[in-house]
C-alpha cells in the first residue's frame, strides 16, 4: 500500500511569505497555496479528460470567489498534467490574484515531486 506524498515549501517575495502544501494520493492531488500562513481559500476542483478525448479538464469552483481564476487555472493544469482529480485552494490577504500567479507558479514547480516532472512547465 502506497502512502500519500506531502511536500511543503515557501517563497518570500515582496517581503511576503507565500506557502504551498502539496498532497498527492494514488487517485488525486490537493494543493493549498496561500499568503503568510496555511489557510483554505477559494477552492476549485478539476477532473481530467479521458486520454482519448481532446480538450481541457472540466473544472468548477467549490468554495469562495475571490481567486477563482487562479484556482481553476492551477487545478486544470495539474489535472491534465497528473491525470488525476485535483483540488486547488488559493488564499491571499494583501497581494492581488494576478500578482500572485507567477509566485504560485514557482512554488508549484518546487513542490511537485521530481518523478512527476516530464519536461513540462506551467505556461
Amino acid at each position: 500500500m502506497e502512502r500519500a506524498k506531502v511536500v511543503k515549501d515557501e517563497i518570500v517575495e515582496q517581503n511576503v511569505h507565500f506557502l504551498a502544501v502539496y498532497l498527492e494520493t494514488k487517485n488525486s492531488c490537493l494543493v493549498l497555496l496561500s499568503e503568510n500562513e496555511d489557510r483554505l481559500g477559494t477552492l476549485a476542483v478539476a477532473i481530467p479528460k479521458p486520454a482519448d478525448s481532446p480538450g481541457l479538464p472540466s473544472s468548477t469552483v467549490l468554495l469562495g470567489d475571490r481567486n477563482m481564476i487562479s484556482a481553476r487555472m492551477f487545478a486544470e493544469y495539474l489535472a491534465s498534467r497528473k491525470r488525476k482529480i485535483t483540488l486547488v485552494s488559493i488564499y491571499l490577504e494583501t497581494i492581488n490574484e494576478m500578482q500572485a500567479q507567477s509566485i504560485f507558479k514557482k512554488l508549484l514547480e518546487r513542490v511537485i515531486p521530481a518523478e512527476a516532472e516530464k519536461g513540462e512547465s506551467i505556461t
